[in-house]
């Protein structure tokens, strides 16, 4: 197992993340990799590829939420890019298709959860994206809110390839009828508010006893008074010590994971 990353250098990268979408005008975001244009079936996507500082250790995919790839998937890239990780943020919506209102937004997201397969060609696409284009094979695959719940789809689905963990920050956690649990699916990290008004408490409970049927390697952390979005920099329900936390405690996963 590779040596953990010093505190002094995860704290760093976060407090570089907060200065920018939380203080916004003072410190604009200058992204460090690249968006792409990638085709899936006939259809365009644009991505956004971080490469790792320095050798690679292990990619990550991320999943946007139900805003579409923005600045903020790009900031997380770049800052797993950092920490030693080839990061990859995926397009599930298409190219230039990035909803602006609520009404949209929900048409975009209910589009996928209905069409699951649609769902998982998509995200395994991005990964395949990311892979052509240089980024190392091992993976984990993480998502934000809607994001989040995708990343549990694929967890599920035990379709992905070399595909090593997955992490859902404040994400969907429930379970589709007619799925279930893989035995022995995992690691699984859940980061989620207790304030969450969005996705009951009565779904993270029922999240764990599927995942314990399924004798899975999971972790569920629950930060007090954090609502739903708690990690979005410069939105009102950002909480800065949810963040850090979950942010930390995703770093180990991958520590353990890649």
């Amino acid at each position: 197992m590779r040596p953990l990353i010093p505190a002094a250098l995860i704290n760093s990268t976060l407090a570089l993340a907060a200065l920018g979408l939380a203080a916004g005008t003072a410190h604009a975001f200058v992204p460090a990799g690249e968006d792409l244009v990638y085709e899936v079936d006939g259809e365009a996507f644009e991505g956004y590829l971080s490469t790792a500082q320095g050798e690679s250790r292990g990619t990550v995919l991320i999943i946007h939420d139900w805003d579409g790839l923005d600045d903020y998937e790009r900031r997380r890239a770049d800052m797993l890019a950092e920490q030693g990780y080839d990061a990859f943020a995926a397009d599930l919506y298409g190219q230039g298709n990035r909803p602006q209102e609520i009404e949209n937004k929900r048409t975009e997201t209910a589009r996928l959860y209905e069409d699951r397969e649609r769902m998982r060609t998509l995200t395994l696409a991005g990964l395949a994206e990311a892979r052509q284009r240089g980024a190392a094979e091992a993976a984990v695959v993480m998502g934000y809110c809607f994001g989040g719940a995708v990343a549990l789809e694929l967890a599920r689905s035990e379709e992905a390839e070399a595909v090593h963990g997955y992490a859902s920050f404040h994400g969907g956690l429930a379970t589709p009828e007619g799925q279930r649990w893989p035995d022995d699916a995992g690691p699984i990290l859940i980061a989620h508010g207790g304030a969450d008004s969005a996705i009951p408490m009565s779904d993270v409970a029922t999240l764990a006893e599927e995942l314990e049927a399924a004798e899975a390697t999971y972790e569920i952390q629950v930060y007090s008074g954090a609502p739903h979005a708690f990690t979005v920099f410069g939105i009102e329900a950002y909480q800065e010590r949810a963040d850090q936390k979950s942010w930390a405690a995703f770093l180990e996963l991958l520590e353990e994971a890649l």
